[in-house]
């Protein structure tokens, strides 16, 4: 008997575009009455990047948690699925999730899907997620494309440890927080914007990153008009507000580091963190000491003082 969608069998063969095999899977998950909410990562511009797998799930659920069920229509007809498809979006996801943990407590596999890419990051899904498993229901991710990893790997920056914002906030508090975390930040950062508030962002950004900060703008991503301009915020900027950019647009900022911090004195910094530590000090304290007396961003010095107890550790 073939396994559950999704889920790998030791030597089985790819089983999708055989019926039979899809409607005895069906007939063994409600014969137990063992449900998985399946998490489908969509295209995010092309759709010949659906997984073989994905497509698998989504023929053999009984229902899709579409976003946009409009949208969502296009690739679920695509794979020959006869799904139902269910609306779940922002301002109806805490209404439905009770709905969703009913349709698996009495057997049916479900999918949720976004507009593109993989859902939660940045969209809907996280309240039926949390109450799914708080329900003891098997939740399972089917991996595939994704805008931040795809922008992220093709920015040219680094890539071993990044961090995801989201969107920025548009004002206050909230804006200036967003915007200090990036030019702080000790990792790279990956942030989407959208495009007539892309310029505005990248203003923002250069008094704060300064205007050699190295950044990435990736736009339309495996789509037609897919765009990377790569190099500094300033010429990010100028090149920007000559040419109004258009479509999905995701950001990559370089991390803060020695070339970006102009005038900080690297080698006494790290001399007086080593001093302190042997001393005895809390790192916290040392990191905003450093920070303070060497005008860098405490982030910067919070890795100077991490990676100085590192290196005593392996001695």
């Amino acid at each position: 008997m073939p396994g559950r969608p999704g889920r790998p069998e030791s030597g089985s063969a790819d089983s999708s575009a055989d019926p039979v095999c899809v409607w005895m899977s069906r007939l063994r998950r409600y014969l137990y009455l063992v449900a998985t909410l399946y998490l489908v990562s969509t295209p995010i511009g092309n759709l010949d990047d659906l997984s073989p797998r994905a497509a698998e799930v989504l023929r053999s659920v009984s229902r899709v948690l579409a976003e946009d069920t409009r949208r969502s229509r296009i690739l679920v007809d695509r794979v020959g699925s006869e799904a139902t498809l269910v609306s779940v979006r922002e301002h109806n996801e805490r209404a439905r999730a009770e709905q969703i943990v009913a349709w698996l407590g009495g057997g049916e596999d479900l999918a949720l899907v976004t507009d593109a890419g993989t859902p939660l990051v940045s969209d809907p899904g996280a309240r039926v997620v949390d109450a799914v498993v708080a329900a003891g229901h098997d939740v399972t991710p089917i991996p595939g494309p994704s805008a931040p990893l795809a922008a992220l790997v093709a920015s040219g920056l680094p890539a071993e440890r990044f961090t995801f914002l989201g969107f920025p906030a548009r004002k206050g508090r909230d804006r200036e927080a967003d915007l200090t975390r990036i030019a702080d930040s000790a990792e790279t950062v990956v942030l989407f914007e959208s495009p007539h508030r892309l310029v505005r962002l990248l203003e923002d950004l250069e008094p704060r990153c300064g205007p050699e900060r190295r950044v990435c703008v990736a736009r339309e991503i495996t789509k037609l008009h897919e765009e990377f301009v790569r190099g500094t915020l300033s010429q990010a900027l100028r090149y920007y507000r000559e040419n109004a950019p258009r479509g999905e647009v995701t950001v990559v900022v370089a991390p803060a580091d020695v070339a970006n911090e102009p005038g900080a004195d690297m080698v006494q910094a790290r001399a007086e963190a080593a001093e302190r530590l042997e001393a005895g000090e809390r790192p916290s304290a040392i990191a905003r000491a450093v920070s303070e007396r060497h005008g860098l961003a405490r982030n910067l010095a919070y890795r100077i003082v991490h990676d100085l107890q590192d290196s005593a550790t392996d001695e």
